[in-house]
Formats: C-alpha cells, structure tokens, sequence
C-alpha cells in the first residue's frame, strides 16, 4: 500500500532556485493530524505543515500547500538532504505527533503539536509547537515558514521581533517564539540548523489578533508538550474498550475527539477542504462544517466507548438547533442536514479559482450549498442519538423532548416526500429508501423513549406512521427481480447504505431479504472487500466522472457479515480495512482501486464506522 515504507522525496519535490526544497503537494495518505479541538493541521511526513486554518475549523488558511504548493502555505521543517527517509507515528495514546528522518549520517525527529493543558479551559491559546530533536549523529535541518493569509488572498508583513517572527494582516496575528536566529525575505521567514544527538530546537506559533499585547518571551515549549501527552492519555483512559483490535479503535476514538469543536459540541466532518474524490476531478467538497448524520454516528461511536461527556456536548448543540428556528426553512423542516460549528447555515458555496487543487484537483470549494438540501434521514440519525444518549446517561430533560416530538410532527406530514438523501447527490430528488428506514428509526426510537420513560406523546399516531413507513420500504423499496431493497422507490440501483438495515433493528440480520440484498451488493457494488456507494452511471448523481470505493460503507460490510454470522469473512474483511489506513492509522473519506486514499483528510464517518464494525464483532465473537 502507497505510505508503507519510507520514500525519499526527491520524488514530490521540486527545487527552487537557491536548490532547497520548495513546498510539496504530498499524497493525502502522507499526512498526520494534529489538534486543539478548535482546529486542526495537517503534517506532511516530509515535514511540511500544508494545513492549518487559525483560531477554528473552518476559518480561511494560512497553511494550505495541500490545495496549492505555490500559493497555498505551508511551514516545513526538514533535512536539506533530499535523500533523506522518513516515518511518522503518534506517541502512544495521544495527538503528539513524531516525524523522524533519518540519514546514513544521523536521526532526527520533529515533535509536533496543537498544546491543550486541560479539558474546557477558557484561557485556552491556540499554539502549534515543533520541536526539532536530535537523535543519532548529525543532520542538517532548515526550517521555512510562509503563511499565506485568506486562503492566499491576502498580502501580509513578515518582521523579525525579540522573541522570533510575527506574521500578521489586518484579522490575524501569528507569532513565532524561537531561539534560533530567522531571516526574512519576501515575507517568508527561514533558519538553517546542524541538528547533532541531544540538541532540542523548539518552535511555537501562536495564534492572536491584531491588538494583542506582545509577549517577546521564548518559553520552553516541552512542559506544554508534556502537559498535552498527559491530556490525551487521560482522556483515551476513560475508553471502556478492551477488544482485539485496541490500536485502531482507540485512534479513531482520538481522531473524533480531535474533530470535536470543544466550547461548542460540534463535530465537524473533516478539517479539510476539496480534497478530491477523483484525482483531476470536480468531486471536491468542503466538508469542515457539520453534518447532524455524521456527528450524530459519530457520537454512537463514542458513546459505545463510554465517552459520555462528548455525547452531552453534542446533544446540547443539537438541540439548540432545534431551539433555534432563525435558519429554519418551513420547506427543509426544523432541521437542516448540516451546519456551521455556531449551528448557522453553510449555504453560500463558492470557490477559489486562484488554487490550482490537489494535484490538479479543481474547483477548490469553500463553504457547502448541500445545506440547502432537503435530507430526510437525519431526523432518524437525530433522535437515535438521543435515544442512545437518554439510555446511556442520566437521561434528557421535558425540554428537549418536547423539541423532539415537534420535530416528529413535522416528518410525520413530510417522511413520502423526495429528497436528495444520504448521499447528497446533486441529480435531483427520489424517494429514498434510506431515508424511510432512518424516518422508521424516528419514531421507533421516540416510542421507546416515551414507554421507557413514561415521556408525553402522541403514541397511537406514531405507531401509525411507523407502520406505514415500514409498508412502503417492504412494497416500493424492494425489487423482486432483482432481490434486493433499491436505492430508491420502484427502482432497479443498489446502494450500500441499506447494508445498515438490521444495525438500525429495521430487518433482523436472518430475513431473507436482507441476506439477499447483502448477496445482491456483494455482486454489483464489492470489489475484494472495498465497497462502492452506488452505480454512479446507473443512478445519475448530477457529477462528472466515478469515484473511489466507500470506506465508511467498506466497513458497514464488515458489520452486515458480523450480524448474519458470517464471522470468519467478517475478520477478513476488517483485517483487509486495516492494510487501507496510512501508516498511522488514519482514513480520509475513499479507497482508490490502487489503494490511494481519496476525499478529505482524515473522516469522522469512516472512523466511526470501524468503531462500529470491531465492537460489534468482538461482541458476535465473544
């Protein structure tokens, strides 16, 4: 698989013309995640942060090499001998990332992270901190840092200060704390370092606004490593998991904290931006935003693991959506799919034509107009959360419920219409079956609420509902030909979600027309254990070209052989997942048929989805 052995980068790199390294556009899969649960950044294994958006998720970039090496951004610590090897890992049970290269002549790794010295700390700075540290022999090291603020839209001044650099336009203010002497030129600043065994050069970045009182100090920076080890380690400590597969789960249990927007709730779908689905291809969306379906999963994930107290933060954003009608659109319903990390509309999209795109990858997309769209199924996602969270905590309050049943009102008198789906295609509306499996779930779970709790409600109404819904998947979402449930109504067009059917107790995992849908996936939509979404050329998603295998539907497969008890094919394909991820772990949204990891970078839905698939089967193994 592409990531699994040490490459020189000769390969990606170009020289410029003082024959240093220039910034490279390095695959998705080269790339390790670093966080403060406000924002996130991207780090190269040849050294190179080429993404990192200051103060939140989803503010412009300063760093965004990954999208355009030229114009984009980046802040590169690495060995000026383009020879050079290099691996990453995390150290264990944390964010910390370590990228180490290695010469003939000696080792060197750069420590990287976002610091967090606590949970919810409202004197919270966000600083990014390297440390570069020698390790065997010597090497020769270089450090380049040239924000490009807004996306590359902006100019901005570069100045030598007492405690380093300060990068600084008229919304932001970056200062670099360093002792290593810089030079500025072109408002790139720079320093070279002949890095033996036992040396520590330390680098931090702090993230401000124009007006901020300057502190020309240079802290050391290890004490805030060290106090960021000890937060994620005790956070991860709190997992009840004690499975086979300990590694990947708890990874992905940190890499959906990571995605967590702390002060808020919001879980974010990915901290990136269109990176592609298809190298050279439009199918490049921006995905830091947060979708109810995602997050809500997301949260299953986490609560499985007894994080109970990320689940109450979701919630509570989640249901000041409700609370909220300002963004309400009666024709959308009193939920939208998705929002911005404030509960706000995404709508709005638009892109930066300036970018050349990953790899040629355009148009770069900012913002997401699928907000607008009409996706039935997370009034299902929506309340099953809460459903699992009122059965797993100390329960929800008569406030929240009452928001829930008045959004169950609402889909009672609108669960027939067409939407765009799960899949947010942009080929126009069809009944989807999916979406009536999740508005099924709907109900069923506010049912066993209101008994299990003695809650108020409309109980004769929504069995009645519920009981229609479920009719019209069993006549108009099956093909009797073709023996299998249908993407949509009265359609002949496979789709992978369905594979979640018994997960959601809609089907139990021996009817017969769940296996046979299973059967029926398996011979259109599987290739190996790589699963594809859909037909693309058999269901018109209104996109140019095809795309990559699913990764998050890859795993749903792994769950649907665990719960028909094909348990041997069940590790197989999990193990097979595995040989998927990059070298630490991490999963961007698709597999290519190469193997080459496609979409944003890493995805929360293909983490939870692993979470899901391993305990299940840990659980079906005993």
């Amino acid at each position: 698989m592409p990531g699994n052995t040490p490459s020189p980068h000769s390969a990606d790199d170009s020289a410029d013309d003082a024959g240093r390294p220039a910034a490279s556009s390095r695959a998705i899969s080269d790339h390790g995640l670093i966080g403060d649960m406000r924002s996130a950044a991207l780090v190269a294994d040849d050294g190179t942060v080429d993404w990192f958006c200051p103060g939140r998720f989803d503010a412009p970039s300063v760093f965004g090499a990954i999208l355009d090496p030229d114009r984009g951004g980046h802040w590169r610590i690495g060995p000026t001998d383009p020879e050079a090897t290099s691996r990453q890992f995390y150290l264990p049970d944390t964010n910390v990332l370590v990228t180490r290269f290695a010469t003939a002549s000696g080792v060197v790794e750069v420590w990287d992270a976002m610091i967090v010295e606590r949970a919810h700390d409202t004197e919270h700075r966000q600083r990014l901190v390297r440390n570069v540290v020698g390790v065997r022999g010597s090497l020769d090291m270089r450090c380049e840092i040239s924000p490009q603020f807004d996306y590359g839209r902006r100019p901005h001044r570069a100045d030598i200060s007492g405690h380093g650099a300060v990068f600084s336009d008229e919304r932001t203010v970056l200062s670099l704390h360093t002792p290593v002497a810089l030079r500025v030129v072109d408002a790139t600043a720079s320093a070279e370092m002949t890095v033996t065994v036992g040396d520590e050069y330390e680098f931090m970045l702090v993230v401000g606004s124009p007006g901020d009182e300057q502190d020309d100090s240079v802290p050391s920076t290890r004490p805030l490593i060290d106090a960021t080890v000890a937060f994620w380690q005790g956070w991860l400590r709190q997992s009840q998991y004690r499975g086979r597969w300990r590694e990947a789960v708890h990874r992905s249990a940190l890499v959906l904290k990571l995605l967590t927007h702390e002060p808020t709730g919001a879980v974010i779908a990915a901290p990136t931006t269109s990176l592609p689905e298809v190298l050279g291809g439009e199918r490049n969306w921006d995905y830091r935003h947060v979708w109810v379906r995602d997050a809500a999963f997301s949260m299953y994930a986490l609560l499985r693991l007894g994080f109970i107290e990320e689940a109450r933060g979701f919630i509570n954003w989640l249901m000041s959506r409700l609370e909220d009608r300002a963004h309400c659109d009666d024709s959308l319903g009193p939920l939208r799919s998705m929002y911005d990390i404030d509960g706000n509309t995404t709508s709005g999209e638009f892109t930066l034509d300036h970018w050349r795109g990953h790899r040629d990858s355009t148009p770069v997309r900012v913002r997401n107009d699928a907000a607008d769209q009409l996706q039935l199924d997370v009034y299902g996602e929506l309340i099953d959360s809460v459903y699992l969270y009122d059965k797993h905590s100390d329960g929800i309050g008569y406030d929240d419920w009452s928001r829930l049943t008045g959004a169950a009102d609402w889909l009672a008198e609108n669960w027939r219409r067409p939407d765009e789906g799960i899949w947010e295609t942009r080929g126009g509306r069809r009944e989807h079956t999916y979406s009536r499996v999740m508005s099924w779930v709907a109900f069923e779970r506010l049912l066993r609420m209101a008994r299990s709790r003695g809650l108020p409600g409309d109980l004769p109404q929504w069995m009645r509902v519920k009981d229609e819904i479920a009719a019209s998947v069993f006549s108009d979402g099956w093909n009797d030909e073709l023996g299998a449930f249908t993407q949509y109504s009265h359609s002949d067009v496979l789709d992978s979600s369905l594979l979640l059917m018994p997960a959601v107790k809609f089907v139990s995992p021996s009817d017969p027309r769940f296996r046979s849908t299973v059967a029926a996936i398996e011979r259109e939509l599987v290739t190996d254990t790589l699963v594809f979404r859909y037909h693309a050329a058999r269901s018109p998603d209104g996109l140019n070209g095809e795309e990559g295998t699913f990764s998050m539907c890859s795993f749903w497969y792994v769950e649907a052989l665990t719960r028909t008890g094909r348990l041997d094919e069940a590790k197989l394909a999990l193990e097979k997942m595995f040989t998927y991820a990059n070298p630490l772990g991490l999963y961007a949204e698709e597999v290519g048929l190469n193997g080459a990891q496609l979409g944003n970078f890493p995805q929360a839905f293909t983490h939870f989805s692993l979470i899901s698939a391993a305990v299940n089967l840990d659980r079906a193994i005993g």
